[in-house]
C-alpha cells in the first residue's frame, strides 16, 4: 500500500521543525478543545483571508493568536528582502513570543494560508490569562520563552550587523542586543555577498562600523544604543498622562525584584534603565552561591527570568531609557522623572535602584582604548576576541573572580592583577579555590595598571603596570584588558531633589538620614518621603545579588504603606 502524501508531507514538516527546534513539543504545543474553550473569555474571534497578514516584522504585535481553523505561515524577513520560512502552524496552536506580553514589535511575519479563524488575545488579556489559568499559563509561558531563545540562537527576526568582528562598534552593539535578549546576526563583509554589496553602496569609513540593516531596509551607520532601540521598536513610549504607583530606576536584581513583587501585588509599575536588564550582576558568568541554584546560573540568565516575570505581571519596562532628573515638588501629588530625550514619567512613589557605574581607574590613555581592547564586561562576545591570547584582568572581588575563571577557558593566559596582598577579604572562598586550581590564571598581588599603549587609531597593544611595593614597572604585549575595579553609585540624576547621600555618593536611608531623625520611617525610605532606595546604590547595603533581591522584595511593603497613607483624606 502506498503512503498517504498528505501524511507524508506533515511528517516531513514535523521532522524538519524538530531539527530546527530541539524542544519542539514544548516550543509549539497543541492546545486541546477544552483549553481553548477556557481561553475564549480572554479574547475575540478574528478571521483572515488567504494571504492576509496577521502580524508583521518591525510593527507592534496585536497579541497572541490561537488558531481555530486554517494554517498560518511564519517567515523571517531581513533588510535585504530575503524571506525564509520558519514554521507552519495550524489548528490548536498559538502564535506569539515573549515580546507580546508587553505589545512589543513582531520579530517575524505571519500570513494566512487559506482562510483562517483565530482567537486574538491582546497583551493585557494575555497577562491576565497567564495569572488566572496557572497550569495552562505555565505551558504558554514556557513556549513564549523557548521561542525567543530559538530566535536568538538562530539570529532570526532582528537586525543585521555588518562589520569586522573585532570592530569596537560591532562589539558594543552585539553586547547591547545580547544583554537585552534581542535576536540579531553579524555578517562579515569579506565573506558575505549581500554585505559586500552594501559596503560598496555606502562606502563606510572605519567610524561607520557597523552598518545596521533593519527589517524594513533602513541602514544605520554605527548607531547609538538609543537610536538603534528606537529603530527596532524596543522602547515602549512613555505613558503620557498616566501616573504610576511606582517608578523604579534601574533594572538590576534590586529593581527587577521590586518590579516583580510590586506588579504581582497589583501596583502599576514602570521600570527604567539606561542600558539593559541585569545591571552589574548580568556580567557574572556564573553565580554559584545564590540560593536554589546548586549548579550555578549566569547573571544574564537569572536577570532574564526576572525580566520576563516582571512583564508577566504587567510592569512597563523601558530600556534603554535614562533618568536625567527627579522633581520632588509633587505639586499634583506625583513625582516627575525627566528622561533622556525630553520625555516625562510621573509616579506617586520612586524606588532608586540605579546601582553603580563601573569605576574607571586612573590609567594613562584609558579613554583612548575603551572599546578597542579595554572592557568592563566579560561575555562570550568579548571572550571571542581573547582566543589563545594573553590577557590582563584588574580586580579582586567576586565579579572579577567569575570573569577570570570564565575567560581562562578562552585565553591562553589570564594575568589577574590585585592592588592588595590577597583575595580573602574581598572574594568568596569557593572562587579563590577555583582560581588557584586554574593553571592559566596567574595572580599578581600588590600591583596596579598605570598605562596603556598602542597606535593612534588602532587597538590596544601593550599594558604597563607597577608594583606597589617596589615601584618597579613592567610591560607586556596585551590586546585585551578587563577592568573590574569596583563601581561608583549612579546618583547624579538625584541632584536638587533633596535626597541625602553619604560621602561616597550612596543614598542614605532610614534613621541614618539627618532629616529622618525623630520620625519613624521605613528602613529603605530616603530623606524624601515617597522616595526609597534598594540594592547597591543604597548606603550600607550588602553588595550581593541575594541582598539586592531581598531589599527589592522588602521595599514593596513600604510602598504599600506610603501609597495607603497618601490616599487617606486629610482630617
Amino acid at each position: 500500500m502506498g503512503a498517504d502524501p498528505a501524511t507524508e508531507s506533515k511528517t516531513d514538516g514535523r521532522l524538519s521543525a524538530a531539527s530546527a527546534f530541539p524542544r519542539l513539543e514544548q516550543t509549539f504545543p497543541e492546545l486541546t478543545a477544552q483549553e481553548i474553550a477556557r481561553m475564549r473569555r480572554f479574547g475575540e474571534v478574528r478571521r483572515y483571508k488567504d494571504g492576509e497578514t496577521l502580524f508583521e516584522t518591525g510593527k507592534p504585535g496585536p497579541g497572541m493568536f490561537v488558531i481555530l481553523s486554517g494554517h498560518v505561515a511564519i517567515t523571517q524577513r531581513d533588510g535585504f528582502g530575503h524571506v525564509t520560512p520558519v514554521i507552519d502552524q495550524g489548528p490548536g496552536q498559538f502564535l506569539a513570543e515573549i515580546g507580546q506580553l508587553s505589545g512589543r514589535v513582531a520579530l517575524v511575519d505571519g500570513h494566512a494560508e487559506g482562510d483562517v479563524e483565530t482567537l486574538l488575545i491582546p497583551p493585557e488579556r494575555l497577562r491576565a490569562l497567564l495569572v488566572a489559568e496557572a497550569d495552562l499559563g505555565e505551558r504558554i509561558m514556557r513556549a513564549l520563552i523557548l521561542r525567543r531563545v530559538s530566535l536568538i540562537q538562530a539570529g532570526v527576526g532582528g537586525p543585521v550587523l555588518i562589520g569586522p568582528t573585532n570592530s569596537s562598534g560591532v562589539v558594543r552593539l552585539q553586547g547591547f542586543l545580547t544583554r537585552n535578549g534581542f535576536p540579531h546576526h553579524l555578517l562579515d563583509p569579506e565573506r558575505d555577498h549581500d554585505a559586500a554589496e552594501l559596503i560598496t553602496r555606502y562606502s563606510p569609513s572605519p567610524s561607520d562600523w557597523p552598518l545596521v540593516v533593519i527589517a524594513d531596509g533602513t541602514v544605520l551607520r554605527n548607531p547609538g544604543e538609543s537610536e538603534l532601540a528606537r529603530a527596532l521598536g524596543m522602547i515602549g513610549g512613555p505613558a503620557g498622562t498616566k501616573i504610576y504607583d511606582a517608578a523604579i530606576i534601574g533594572c538590576g536584581p534590586a529593581g527587577l525584584a521590586t518590579a516583580v513583587y510590586a506588579a504581582s501585588e497589583g501596583l502599576s509599575v514602570v521600570v527604567l534603565d539606561a542600558r539593559s536588564f541585569g545591571g552589574q550582576a548580568g556580567a557574572s558568568a556564573r553565580i554559584e552561591n545564590y540560593l536554589g541554584f546548586p549548579t550555578g546560573i549566569s547573571g544574564q540568565a537569572l536577570a532574564g527570568r526576572a525580566f520576563t516575570q516582571a512583564q508577566k505581571f504587567g510592569a512597563d519596562i523601558m530600556i534603554p531609557m535614562a533618568a536625567k532628573s527627579l522633581d520632588c515638588a509633587r505639586t499634583d501629588g506625583a513625582f516627575a522623572l525627566a528622561l533622556d530625550g525630553g520625555d516625562l514619567v510621573r509616579a506617586r512613589s520612586v524606588v532608586v535602584a540605579s546601582g553603580a557605574r563601573y569605576r574607571r581607574p586612573e590609567i594613562e590613555n584609558l579613554d583612548k582604548f575603551e572599546g578597542r581592547g579595554v572592557w568592563y564586561w566579560a561575555s562570550p562576545i568579548e571572550a571571542r576576541l581573547c582566543a589563545e591570547q594573553e590577557i590582563a584582568l584588574v580586580g579582586g572581588g567576586n565579579s572579577a573572580g567569575q570573569a577570570a575563571v570564565f575567560l581562562s577557558g578562552h585565553a591562553r593566559k589570564v594575568h589577574m592583577m590585585i592592588r592588595g596582598g590577597g583575595l580573602g577579604a574581598s572574594m568568596s572562598r569557593y572562587l579563590i579555590e577555583r582560581i588557584e586550581a586554574t593553571p592559566n590564571i596567574e595572580l599578581v598581588f600588590n600591583t596596579e595598571v598605570v598605562g596603556l599603549e598602542g597606535s593612534e587609531d588602532g587597538p590596544l597593544e601593550r599594558v604597563r603596570w607597577r608594583s606597589r611595593l617596589s615601584a618597579e614597572e613592567s610591560t607586556l604585549d596585551i590586546r585585551n584588558l578587563f577592568l573590574f575595579a569596583g563601581a561608583d553609585p549612579a546618583t547624579g540624576w538625584l541632584d536638587g531633589c533633596g535626597v541625602t547621600l553619604d560621602r561616597g555618593g550612596f543614598v542614605v536611608t532610614g534613621a541614618q538620614s539627618e532629616q529622618n531623625l525623630g520620625r519613624p520611617v521605613p528602613p529603605l525610605e530616603t530623606s524624601v518621603p515617597g522616595v526609597f532606595a534598594v540594592g547597591d546604590v543604597r548606603s550600607g547595603s550588602v553588595k550581593r545579588v541575594g541582598g539586592a533581591i531581598g531589599e527589592g522584595a522588602q521595599v514593596v511593603a513600604a510602598l504599600h504603606g506610603f501609597l495607603g497613607d497618601a490616599a487617606k483624606p486629610a482630617l
